[in-house]
């Protein structure tokens, strides 16, 4: 897992061809008019997932992690918490892997938390079990799927 401030992104850009298409886009959108939606930059290969998400409790909300892609989540509303475990440490899976939605669901507990602020993002790549969206409170987000 990569936890960053959008201001430092170029560091981060030479890990994938795609990333620096995807921060470029990022930071030079205002994304208040934007109706939610999926923003479509490269097809399948590099796509953004606006939403405004439901708030969840630490004990509520499960780990989830992807093969096919890696994540960025980008808070844009309101600070998120983000649990994070690693996904060859996951003992129980409350939903197996599903190749067709690339994604799979544990309620095993997160071994650590990390606070993301607005202007910060998170990047998790398949061996990274994350629980997102943990926040008192509703919020806008960007999560980008960038293919392996």
């Amino acid at each position: 897992m990569i936890h960053c401030n959008l201001k430092d992104s170029e560091r981060i850009e030479s890990l994938h061809p795609l990333l620096k298409e995807l921060f470029d886009y990022v930071k030079s959108h205002d994304f208040t008019d934007v109706p939610y939606g999926r923003i479509e930059l490269e097809g399948k290969d590099l796509f953004i997932n606006y939403s405004e998400v439901k708030g969840m409790k630490k004990e509520d909300q499960v780990l989830e992690y992807h093969q096919q892609y890696m994540d960025v989540h980008i808070p844009l509303s309101a600070p998120e918490i983000f649990g994070w475990k690693a996904t060859r440490d996951l003992k129980h899976l409350c939903k197996e892997y599903d190749a067709e939605k690339d994604f799979a669901l544990s309620d095993d507990k997160p071994t650590s938390f990390v606070e993301i602020a607005i202007g910060e993002f998170v990047i998790v790549y398949p061996e990274d079990a994350h629980a997102p969206n943990i926040s008192p409170v509703n919020f806008s987000k960007l999560v980008a799927k960038v293919k392996l």
